[in-house]
């Protein structure tokens, strides 16, 4: 079982690197407007980029929420969050369990809540057929599929690291040295 969870965090945390490359994309194509107004206005051109890529602003940011919430739960598994640790490393032994114990309750409270919300704010969308307003039009619910299954793979994450913890298994640790060297490059 943990197997097949550390396959689904890996897999959207692909994911989240391929909406990562999908962004850089259309950023870079949303600068294309600005190299062909100079073309079209040096050479008198028509430019039918700026047309097109008035909307990639609009992709980029659906790129970016889908990027960030799938790579959530990966991120969590290796311990590469942005965690609090300054009161709870300092504890050893029994108190320690308990206070991730009561960090990963709130934790599952909070990302179960943000999931809850995000698979409801998408059936919303779905329900009253929510359009974005830019130059392509687009169902909502579609850029916000991302959210919802980056924030319901999180919450398992995070529940199941509760269960671990729960249960006598390994605390949650930091990265170690190599580790913690290799991110802060």
């Amino acid at each position: 079982m943990r197997s097949a969870l550390k396959t689904l965090y890996e897999v959207t945390g692909i994911l989240g690197g391929i909406f990562m490359v999908l962004l850089l994309v259309f950023v870079l194509y949303s600068v294309g407007p600005g190299i062909g107004l100079w073309i079209e206005q040096t050479f008198g051109l028509p430019n039918p980029i700026t047309y097109v890529a008035r909307s990639a602003d609009e992709f980029a940011g659906y790129a970016m929420l889908a990027s960030a919430f799938l790579a959530l739960a990966s991120t969590f598994g290796r311990g590469e969050h942005i965690r609090v640790t300054l009161f709870v490393q300092r504890l050893q032994g029994t108190p320690r369990r308990l206070a991730e114990i009561w960090c990963l309750v709130l934790g599952s409270l909070l990302t179960g809540y943000l999931a809850w919300f995000s698979i409801k704010l998408c059936w919303l969308s779905y329900e009253i057929n929510d359009v974005s307003t830019g130059l392509i039009v687009i169902p909502l619910w579609i850029p916000q599929v991302g959210m919802a299954v980056g924030a319901v793979v999180l919450c398992i994450a995070v529940v199941e690291q509760l269960v671990v913890v729960a249960t006598g298994g390994p605390l949650m640790q930091e990265p170690s040295g190599e580790e913690a060297a290799h991110l802060e490059r």
